[in-house]
């Protein structure tokens, strides 16, 4: 029955936005994403007017998974069989997040970057600059740890399967090593943004799990972060 008193109408809404984080794990993955992003927005004093905007954007990717996930229900209920409509449907609703997440990202990246750039140049600096020779150092060492690991657990070969990722690792190396390199947090956002791709797309073609891939990752940006540090105790 439809509510009669705004108490009533309140709690069905509330009622649906549990329903939403119960279910939807996307809707897990903004709201944690949102706790971060306010909780960085405060540490770092933002303005009232940026902090409004970024609050703003953060209601809008929740609003619009909300929506998203009521378009699902529907469709799933007018059609349970699958049709090809209701499949743009669905797809149609999960564009409408992903644009509205990419908005917010890019305001996010635009209010937060001043605050937290210097932050990052002060760490990276802490490390040091990756020579030229740091950097090839850094990727031999990466394949070189890479085939032992797998060699250890048996599993895979050095270009395909297997613990680690290998793509991942060399990946996530030479974005650390431009990090270094570059000390531009702009820079650094991006290529980290491509080994996250190249990470992805092992996942895809279903050659490596995302344990294997998450250990590829850290795997690579640790063994620079010490080849890098060593360099530079030496020079």
């Amino acid at each position: 029955m439809k509510p009669t008193r705004f108490i009533e109408s309140v709690n069905c809404a509330i009622e649906g936005i549990l329903y939403t984080v119960r279910t939807q794990k996307h809707m897990r993955r903004h709201f944690a994403a949102a706790l971060v992003v306010m909780t960085a927005a405060l540490l770092v004093r933002v303005s009232p007017m940026e902090f409004m905007l970024i609050a703003l954007a953060v209601s809008f990717v929740l609003f619009a998974e909300l929506l998203n996930t009521a378009i699902e229900v529907v469709v799933d209920m007018i059609s349970p069989e699958f049709h090809p409509m209701a499949k743009v449907a669905k797809d149609v609703a999960a564009g409408a997040v992903l644009v509205a997440a990419f908005g917010t990202a890019i305001l996010g990246y635009l209010v937060l970057a001043k605050y937290l750039f210097p932050f990052h140049r002060g760490v990276l600096a802490m490390v040091g600059t990756s020579s030229e020779m740091g950097t090839i150092v850094s990727v031999i060492m990466v394949l070189i740890t890479v085939i032992i690991l797998k060699s250890l657990t048996g599993k895979g070969t050095p270009l395909k399967g297997g613990v680690p990722s290998g793509h991942a690792a060399v990946a996530f190396s030479i974005a650390t090593s431009i990090s270094f390199n570059t000390q531009d947090p702009l820079t650094s956002l991006l290529c980290f943004v491509l080994a996250v791709m190249v990470s992805h797309s092992r996942l895809l073609l279903q050659i490596h799990s995302t344990r294997e891939v998450v250990m590829g990752a850290l795997t690579g940006t640790l063994v620079t972060v010490a080849v890098t540090s060593v360099f530079r105790a030496l020079g």
